[in-house]
């Protein structure tokens, strides 16, 4: 699971990070010293779980966790164990009282891999295995087929995914990243946190935006560099 700290304190990041490099499921890829920074990051890097303190200066964690998709799971840190309710308020899998004892804090690392699990598990249920050119997405109560060629783009809503094909939008619950992986990477590129296209279906593009049909699509600035070089390798391959 991909994890991050957001976190006023240098010495309660670094105990943290300490804990979590002894989890070998566990990925840091980001410590923050508030939440507008961890806000950002957010934006284009996908993050499983956070490890949150309670009380920062400017945004609260209280106030960022409300604002956090309920993909990602947030464990709080706190000093004070009185705001353990205030926690569970916003879906928190649990809340550490500083100093973090180890124990503890395995017990609730295990407790949000479980959960993830679960909601891994949910998503899978809602795509049927793919074939060479198509696979069911769940929506609603029926499965539709849909031909990976009649996608122009896939794009991420919270917790929702939306496929949208030429005229028709169909709308699953499943995270944007594991939609990804079910998409055959010879035909569809990941341009921003919260979309992916399909390169057949490019009209136009230049620095910042993509163009297919009549819509517009942000290219994001850690996916920038990328998708020029995919993007252009690939259609020199197809001529």
């Amino acid at each position: 699971m991909n994890c991050i700290i957001v976190d006023d304190e240098p010495l309660a990041r670094e105990a943290i990070e300490l804990l979590v490099k002894d989890i070998p499921f566990l990925n840091l890829t980001g410590a923050f010293n508030n939440a507008a920074s961890a806000a950002k990051f957010l934006e284009e890097a996908p993050v499983d779980l956070i490890f949150l303190d309670i009380q920062m200066p400017g945004i609260t964690g209280i106030e960022f966790a409300k604002t956090i998709s309920k993909r990602t799971l947030i464990i709080f840190t706190t000093a004070y164990s009185e705001y353990a309710l205030d926690s569970y308020e916003v879906d928190a899998i649990d809340y550490l009282i500083k100093p973090v004892d180890p124990e503890r804090f395995k017990k609730a690392v295990d407790k949000a891999l479980a959960y993830h699990s679960l909601l891994l598990q949910e998503e899978k249920e809602n795509i049927e295995p793919a074939a060479d050119d198509y696979f069911f997405v769940k929506s609603g109560r029926k499965f539709f087929k849909v031909n990976f060629e009649d996608i122009l783009f896939v794009e991420g809503l919270k917790d929702y995914v939306i496929l949208q094909l030429g005229e028709q939008r169909i709308i699953t619950h499943m995270n944007l990243k594991n939609i990804y992986d079910l998409l055959p990477k010879n035909l569809f590129l990941r341009v921003n946190k919260s979309y992916i296209v399909n390169t057949d279906r490019v009209e136009a593009f230049d620095n910042n935006d993509i163009f297919i049909k009549n819509y517009e699509i942000g290219i994001g600035n850690s996916y920038r560099d990328s998708f020029f070089e995919e993007f252009v390798t690939r259609k020199r391959k197809k001529k």
